[in-house]
């Protein structure tokens, strides 16, 4: 082990987590293996809930959304550390999600992203509790609901909309690695885009606003849109669809999109360019239609709106990452990212996301794969920076 605080609950809570490496693997490999798609998130959360008790976090319970709650300690103020990692998957709930091992790896849907992440969560838990690490503020343990897709940050948004609760700090552990420190909030807004006409059969009514071909010229208006490089923004045509049958013209035809900057006015300059263009392919397409038929009406629905933010670099949140990944022999790398720690960031609460350790690929796919390579590492990493923003000092 590096050159770490030498606290003596520190250097005992280190060991807990070194002696425990395996516990916190299997657990993970179990958490993983309960299906746990946004929004069906019930049978993993009954689990964490049972581990927080077991944990020894006091208050354990699931709320309204299906989020659980565990605290550790009184502390002297109320502004408590929340260390949060997400239930949901990124897999419907007709995936195989069960755990394969192919000698030092773990594969299945879910198995760092966020299997991990809750594992660790438990494990730091425990280790506060065992180690007895005097911390001047209260923690919230939370796994949330609702991080991936379209539950558009569900359970964070409510953790924070609960009455009596103030944070001081937030750390999200999200899936693996040990340099990354996610203190830019990627933020996101996600569209339904419907355009509905008279539709009729591919002969007989040719001529009539054609929603599929509106589809398509605003796809292209989409694919030419100036997208700026700083700060990086990003417009992403994701999902296409409609129509019944090869021999008719559709009544409808939609798409979805994805809009991404790290900037909020960015964004916003983006939003209002991608409306321009849904217009005008609409209208494009009415322009060309036959003489007395029905125009072409568009529908575009927001599905998703992510905040977006950052926690300044030279914040004690990000400094303490920092000095914390160095002190593992690692070089940190600062990153932007769509995770739970948008909500608190948009909030002006300081927040960072943290892999939890070892290495990982595949993430989003069926064949997603997990190995326990220095995966202690990230569970220390953890310990130090939550140790080191509540005030516990490096030495006694």
């Amino acid at each position: 082990m590096p050159q770490v605080p030498s606290h003596p609950s520190l250097q005992a809570a280190i060991r807990h987590l070194e002696r425990t490496d395996s516990v916190t693997l299997a657990r993970q490999a179990e958490l993983s293996a309960l299906a746990a798609p946004t929004g069906s998130e019930g049978r993993r959360a009954a689990r964490v809930a049972e581990l927080f008790r077991g944990a020894g976090l006091r208050d354990v319970f699931v709320d309204e959304v299906g989020n659980v709650h565990g605290w550790h300690g009184e502390g002297e103020s109320g502004a408590a550390i929340v260390l949060v990692a997400h239930l949901d998957t990124a897999f419907s709930g007709d995936v195989d999600v069960r755990v394969r091992r192919s000698g030092d790896r773990l594969e299945g849907p879910g198995i760092s992203d966020n299997a991990r992440g809750l594992a660790a969560l438990v494990a730091v838990a425990e280790a506060l509790g065992i180690a007895g690490i005097p911390l001047p503020r209260p923690v919230l343990f939370a796994a949330t609901v609702g991080e991936e897709g379209a539950g558009d940050l569900k359970g964070m948004r409510h953790l924070f909309a609960r009455d009596g609760l103030k944070a001081h700090a937030v750390i999200a552990l999200d899936g693996a690695g040990l340099e990354r420190i996610v203190h830019r909030a990627l933020g996101s807004r996600r569209y339904r885009v419907t355009y509905r006409g008279p539709g009729g059969h591919s002969w007989a009514a040719f001529g009539v606003a054609n929603p599929a071909t509106a589809v398509g010229r605003a796809v292209q208006r989409l694919a030419e849109l100036p997208l700026a490089a700083e700060p990086r923004t990003t417009c992403a045509v994701v999902r296409l669809g409609g129509g019944t049958g090869l021999n008719s013209i559709p009544q409808e035809a939609w798409l979805d999109l994805d809009l991404r900057s790290e900037d909020p006015d960015a964004l916003t300059h983006l939003d209002a360019a991608v409306q321009l263009a849904l217009t005008r392919a609409r209208d494009e397409e009415n322009a060309r239609r036959a003489q007395g038929t029905m125009p072409l009406a568009l529908d575009c629905r927001i599905v998703g709106d992510r905040p977006c933010g950052l926690t300044r670099a030279d914040h004690p949140l990000v400094k303490a990452a920092v000095a914390a990944t160095r002190a593992l022999g690692k070089v940190p790398e600062l990153a932007a990212a769509s995770t739970d720690a948008n909500v608190p960031i948009a909030r002006r609460i300081p927040a960072i996301a943290l892999g939890a350790g070892g290495r990982s690929g595949d993430a989003h796919l069926p064949s997603e794969w997990y190995e326990n390579e220095e995966g202690v590492l990230g569970l220390v990493r953890a310990v130090l920076v939550l140790a080191a923003i509540a005030g516990v000092p490096p030495s006694p």
